[in-house]
């Protein structure tokens, strides 16, 4: 059928028309789009002014396709003081669902903010940033401001800000963050981090306070359940943590951390409320250095902690269902921290049993290190607990121990502890760190002394002032620890140490002289494993003691070349000209009284050379102990004299001081470097024994009277 002219000429005006009219429509809704985007966004303008005492512009918005849209530009400012800019954007890309637009419910998603800086700053007075955080309604009950700050709500706030104003789709590229305050500076640039789905993924340069790192993040959040896994790692390297250094002076780093938070709680009762949080950590190459804690670098390979804290008013705890697991150890620890009115720590940590070798596999290095490659068989357990009131030192209660199950040594380890039972040679240094000499301790060396050629009188005196349940304990004294704790505590300083023999014993031969927590924690484990496992007898270990100790001044060269006092041998020569069968009560006990501080051994005398009056105290505190103990006669106290023959090198030695004696009248708070661990034990006055002591055992030590 052939179509005539005028019908064609009819068909094309009609479809001029309808393009025509097409391209009407569509300019109209091009037109109305951009009309109703303008709106939209003057909306969200008005809205946010309204919620936040700020002044949002935003420069112009086109559609860059059907549902793209393009903001050039962005600044968030404050309107009260300080007014400093807090955020500017160069370019924002947002999808915008048509429907919603004209149906006056703009929804936006997948944004994109390009080139953008966010500058939070705070002054000693003010900040720039406080406005986005969560205000708590005022309570119209009283709150007890001496309780302190409420960590609970301070938390809870930074928690809601964070997961309320986390967008559901979002890519942020060439994104800075730069905050200043009087104490701290970040400086953070993100080239990309993106959130898809809930999905976080991105990489960032972190400057806290000048510590650099780069790291790479990758997790999932979900907002409305307060629910995050994030893993953050180093990349090229370590990530070293910020502010440990500046706050503590400890450097600490790791490989990969994973944070999880499960969920959080508040109830905003009386005090201001409490926030429970549920989550965990978890590290891979964990390592931590501070000079006080150990020599070297701690580390732990892998290491857990699965979390329930609670926060409140002035306290922190770490709730009973949490859990450290370190390598294959797993701990339940029980942790409460308050601050005021007074600060306080109550501890309770219990383990699960662990294989012999798991145990000493999971052993972090740079505290264990002599005891690395240990093996045995059986399980062991550890307990701790403690309860500190800072208002009330003397208050504290402290129990700690490791318990083996069918537990027996295969393998020494790095340290042959087994050489307390063999000649070995011992190495001694002075207070620099510099080797006096080296000896063999055993029959190889004339100058060592058998147990059984000492005098009972210097054996009985050394055990009675440093450790007089030294036969029958298992290397611990709960009570002197705890008294030694209270004293360092009050004293802010390492005044007293409460070392049971067993314990210096160990420090001497196998470790350094360093005062760090680390060495102090492996001193501890092994003089458990030397005196669980019976490995040396306990006269053999106060045998070897007393062939090593100083005894006198490390400077001292001896005819034969030898420097230094050391052992039992060199004492009785150096001060009596005796060999050590041949001392008596006095000489026994003036040794026993300076193996706390040796290198003041020198000025025990005054002008007269009569003893100064603190070692007369020690001796007559010493003497009645031991006349109570049945380990002297009365006839032997009460003929004690107080004057010494010093017939040895020793008396050209000694400080003769001119000046007169001052010592104040002799109680027994006077010289409390002189008090020994049996006042702290309450020996022999119907106290219950020390949590440390085997009360099984029997008291191997001669209680015999001297003759």
């Amino acid at each position: 059928m052939q179509i005539s002219p005028s019908t064609k000429r009819l068909l094309l005006g009609i479809l001029g028309g309808l393009a025509a009219l097409l391209l009407v429509a569509f300019a109209v809704f091009q037109w109305k789009r951009q009309q109703l985007l303008d709106y939209a966004l003057k909306e969200v303008k008005a809205k946010i002014e309204r919620k936040y005492p700020v002044v949002l512009t935003l420069g112009p918005a086109r559609f860059a396709g059907f549902k793209t849209v393009e903001i050039a530009g962005l600044s968030l400012v404050p309107n009260a003081a300080p007014t400093d800019t807090l955020l500017t954007a160069r370019r924002l890309q947002a999808s915008l669902s048509v429907r919603s637009l004209f149906a006056g419910r703009p929804v936006f998603s997948d944004l994109q903010i390009i080139t953008a800086r966010l500058t939070p700053h705070k002054t000693a007075t003010n900040d720039n940033y406080g406005f986005l955080i969560k205000k708590q309604k005022a309570s119209t009950v009283p709150r007890d401001t001496t309780k302190g700050t409420n960590y609970g709500l301070l938390l809870n706030q930074a928690l809601e800000t964070v997961f309320d104003n986390v967008p559901g789709e979002a890519t942020f590229q060439n994104f800075t963050v730069d905050y200043a305050s009087p104490r701290h500076t970040a400086l953070l640039r993100m080239p990309e981090l993106k959130i898809q789905d809930g999905d976080i993924s991105g990489r960032l340069t972190a400057t806290l306070d000048s510590v650099a790192n780069e790291l790479g993040i990758s997790g999932h959040i979900e907002p409305g359940d307060y629910a995050l896994t994030a893993r953050v790692f180093g990349v090229g390297g370590s990530v070293q943590l910020p502010y440990v250094p500046r706050r503590f002076g400890a450097l600490v780093s790791f490989d990969t951390v994973l944070v999880k938070l499960t969920g959080k709680d508040f109830d905003n009762d009386d005090t201001g409320g409490k926030l429970t949080v549920r989550g965990s950590l978890a590290a891979r190459g964990f390592s931590l250095y501070h000079p006080k804690l150990a020599a070297n670098e701690i580390e732990v390979k892998r290491g857990a902690l699965d979390f329930v804290a609670t926060l409140g008013r002035g306290t922190v705890a770490l709730e009973k269902g949490s859990q450290i697991t370190v390598n294959k150890i797993v701990l339940y620890p029980e942790i409460s921290v308050r601050m005021k009115p007074s600060r306080a720590v109550r501890i309770n940590v219990t383990s699960a049993e662990t294989e012999a070798n798991d145990f000493f596999a999971s052993l972090p290095t740079g505290i264990f290190d002599e005891v690395r490659g240990t093996q045995g068989t059986g399980t062991l357990s550890y307990h701790l607990s403690a309860d500190l009131d800072m208002a009330n030192v003397d208050s504290l209660r402290f129990d700690s121990g490791l318990k083996g199950k069918n537990f027996r040594l295969t393998n020494f380890g790095e340290e042959d502890l087994n050489k307390l039972n063999t000649p070995f040679l011992q190495t001694v240094y002075n207070d620099k760190g510099d080797s006096v000499r080296t000896f063999a301790v055993g029959p190889p060396n004339p100058d060592f002394v058998p147990y059984n050629e000492v005098s009972p009188y210097l054996i009985h005196a050394i055990t009675t002032a440093e450790d007089p349940r030294f036969f029958s304990h298992r290397g611990f004294m709960e009570k002197a620890f705890v008294k030694s704790a209270i004293q360092n505590i009050k004293e802010k300083r390492f005044a007293r140490g409460g070392s049971t023999i067993s314990m210096q014993l160990v420090k001497n031969v196998f470790l350094t002289r360093q005062k760090t927590v680390a060495r102090k924690i492996e001193e501890a484990l092994m003089v458990w494993l030397i005196e669980n496992t019976r490995l040396a007898s306990k006269q053999r270990m106060l045998e070897v003691y007393l062939n090593i100790i100083e005894w006198g001044p490390s400077k001292y060269r001896w005819p034969s070349g030898k420097r230094g006092v050391y052992g039992v041998k060199d004492a009785a020569l150096f001060y009596y000209g005796k060999r050590p069968d041949e001392l008596n009560l006095a000489e026994s006990l003036y040794l026993a009284s300076i193996i706390p501080k040796p290198k003041f051994a020198r000025y025990s005398f005054d002008a007269y050379g009569d003893l100064r009056r603190s070692t007369r105290y020690f001796f007559r505190l010493i003497a009645d102990i031991m006349a109570t103990r049945g380990l002297i006669t009365a006839n032997d106290r009460e003929n004690l004299p107080y004057g010494l023959s010093l017939n040895g090198p020793a008396k050209q030695y000694m400080h003769f001081s001119a000046r007169p004696d001052t010592t104040r009248t002799t109680v027994a708070a006077d010289s409390s470097q002189f008090e020994p661990l049996n006042l702290i034990d309450l020996l022999n006055t119907g106290a219950a024994p020390d949590a440390g002591v085997n009360s099984g055992v029997p008291d191997a030590e001669p209680t015999k009277n001297p003759k």
